[in-house]
């Protein structure tokens, strides 16, 4: 590892941006799994904290609980941005890192509805809300502390590392409540296991702690802190400036609104997609999940790489014009593989018993009790192994266009703004389109496709963003890359 300074950037060895790079991106897998945990889980939380008289509305108020988490990540943005340009990245996104693991470790014990009635859903919802705070601070600390790190020739490569850690931390929560539901069993899981990656959470937050906490602030912080340059009023400076307030709104309807759009819905509204209305059995959903995403994943790295040779725009604005013009028909593709294909075995629940098919006729009856005298109907297909690597393939190039809007875009977002009001400016846009516009988005698919009664109308509204954030990026997005950082 060199241990001379890198050329074209700040005085930092290669060997110290890399430590920099694992501490951000550690802690950031962290903050992400936790926030992911809770949308993998959506269909099973459905069940134990909202009333059960009608799974369709739980599972839509889980979903809403699930969007409040975004929503408030620009508050979030609002107030650990401001801390973060006053007292530091560092310290900052340490306290990000404590208030989300402490949350999502809380979640883990908050007792059900049928216990405690209707302060299941508003502790629930409460504890949602300060994980959506932290991530809303999470992010533009991360980015920055990077990105300030980096030379101004190599800034896409090295900040993508930072994109990797949504896929990362996301893959890690479907690993771990497969490892949990396999271990336990099923109906072990869904009773109460489903707990423990929540839990799990304390363990991980505290060790990411001790490897955060060691790092120093960046070239760039600490070079204004010493001349006395430090902006007082983050938030103001940032929104006084008609220039500044410009490009906050170029960057956020743009380039984030979109990519937010499709992220989101590559790796949460495919999965609902797949387990809700094609009914898929929920493991080998989420296996296909996680496969595809593990395969995507390098291509943050790829993209971000690429964006520092041919331009930020360039592969930004691909990224979004694939995915407007392909989410329609790769979701008409997925429901093709079920419906048009192979199913090996269907298995429908009632209140009363589980029948089981195998090509169209009955092979097993069986009676249940279920508690309370829940209404459970519900269809699950088990599908050919060939089908459902075909399901992942199409799940693997929505993700490969996320990662291509995504990949460069920390890049971008850095290179737009002064160093002193950097953590602010960059955050509140980002946190406004990815937490209102893209969090929001298996929410509002999920509620069309109810409202219309339509299994593709939930792809119209990231198809409309997507769509949208091009034509705003083609006219008014500048080129950065290789811009060097101002102060």
């Amino acid at each position: 590892m060199q241990t001379k300074s890198l050329p074209n950037g700040p005085n930092v060895t290669k060997r110290r941006l890399w430590e920099v790079i694992f501490a951000s991106s550690a802690g950031t897998v962290i903050e992400w799994y936790d926030f992911y945990i809770f949308g993998s889980l959506a269909a099973i939380i459905s069940t134990k904290f909202f009333p059960p008289d009608n799974p369709t509305a739980a599972f839509l108020s889980t979903l809403a609980t699930h969007g409040a988490g975004f929503v408030a990540r620009p508050f979030g943005a609002v107030v650990f941005g401001r801390l973060g340009d006053m007292i530091g990245r560092k310290y900052t996104f340490l306290v990000t890192l404590v208030l989300m693991g402490g949350s999502t470790f809380a979640i883990a014990f908050i007792p059900q509805y049928a216990s405690i009635g209707l302060m299941a859903p508003v502790l629930l919802l409460v504890l949602r809300v300060l994980q959506g705070l932290a991530l809303g601070g999470e992010y533009g600390g991360a980015a920055t502390y990077v990105a300030e790190h980096s030379p101004d020739n190599q800034r896409g490569r090295y900040t993508s590392f930072i994109q990797t850690t949504a896929s990362i931390g996301f893959f890690v929560s479907i690993l771990v409540i497969l490892g949990c539901q396999y271990t336990l069993g099923k109906s072990a899981f869904n009773d109460w296991g489903w707990r423990l990656p929540f839990a799990l959470s304390g363990a991980l937050v505290v060790l990411s702690y001790f490897i955060r906490r060691n790092m120093d602030e960046s070239p760039a912080f600490a070079k204004l802190k010493k001349e006395g340059n430090l902006s007082k009023t983050p938030l103001r400076d940032s929104f006084k400036s008609r220039d500044n307030v410009k490009l906050m709104l170029i960057a956020m309807f743009g380039a984030i609104i979109g990519q937010g759009a499709i992220w989101h819905t590559s790796q949460f509204y495919a999965q609902i997609f797949i387990t809700k209305i094609l009914n898929v059995e929920y493991g080998s959903a989420q296996t296909v999940m996680a496969i595809a995403v593990t395969c995507a994943t390098p291509f943050f790295v790829i993209f971000g790489a690429l964006s520092d040779k041919i331009g930020r725009k360039k592969v930004m604005m691909a990224g979004l014009l694939g995915a407007s013009l392909f989410l329609y028909p790769l979701y008409q593709g997925m429901d093709r593989l079920v419906n048009g294909g192979t199913i090996l075995q269907t298995v429908i629940k009632d209140t009363s018993k589980v029948t089981t098919f195998e090509d169209g006729k009955v092979i097993t009856q069986t009676t249940v009790k279920l508690p309370n005298q829940q209404v459970d109907e519900r269809t699950e297909v088990r599908l050919p192994t060939q089908t459902l690597w075909l399901l992942g393939l199409l799940v693997f190039i929505q993700v490969l266009f996320a990662t291509m809007a995504y990949g460069p875009i920390a890049a971008f977002l850095v290179e737009l703004f002064p160093t002193k009001i950097r953590y602010t400016s960059l955050s509140i846009p980002y946190n406004v389109a990815n937490g209102i516009f893209g969090g929001c988005s298996p929410f509002v698919a999920t509620w069309l496709g109810s409202l219309t009664g339509s299994k593709f109308a939930g792809v119209y509204y990231p198809i409309f963003l997507t769509a949208m954030t091009f034509i705003v990026g083609m006219i008014y997005i500048k080129e950065t890359a290789g811009k060097r950082l101002e102060d």
